[in-house]
């Protein structure tokens, strides 16, 4: 699992046009890094995603660089202010116990919902909830939304 937050905790990613590219850019580069994306939530000041590791999970810290870096260029170039720090940090962890992994694929999945941001994730089109709801079999899908998300410790304070 991995959770980005932008620099000061400014919501960049403010317009429905900046969402899209930073979502477009996380798919497009973990599909290029090997990583499977399995749950996901773009807010104005931070992201969530939980993804399967290619064999070699090194390739996180280029992955994630080349996702900052690309997107805080397009960023600066948006509002005309080159060399401004947009990303602040991240944080992963690997996950190896199954009712962790559950429990992250939920919290993910209702991310926007958990902010504030939507009544309902499956409504809020940068995250992963209604095309988990839409794609999952039902008993996995159950499984998944079962799953309590209030012992987690995840770096979540936006």
């Amino acid at each position: 699992m991995v959770t980005a937050g932008t620099f000061q905790k400014l919501p960049h990613w403010n317009t429905p046009e900046r969402r899209d590219f930073l979502l477009e850019a996380l798919f497009t580069l973990s599909a290029e890094f090997g990583w499977q994306l399995q749950a996901w939530a773009v807010l104005p000041n931070h992201y969530h995603f939980v993804a399967k590791s290619p064999e070699d999970a090194s390739t996180l810290r280029k992955f994630l660089s080349k996702l900052h870096m690309t997107t805080a260029k397009q960023l600066n170039a948006w509002d005309g202010m080159p060399g401004r720090k947009v990303w602040y940090q991240y944080w992963d962890s690997c996950i190896t116990f199954e009712r962790s992994y559950l429990a992250r694929l939920n919290y993910v999945h209702h991310n926007p919902a958990h902010h504030g941001v939507t009544e309902d994730a499956r409504d809020y089109r940068w995250c992963s909830a209604r095309w988990f709801a839409e794609n999952s079999p039902a008993a996995w899908r159950e499984k998944v939304e079962n799953c309590k998300t209030d012992r987690l410790e995840v770096a979540d304070d936006f």
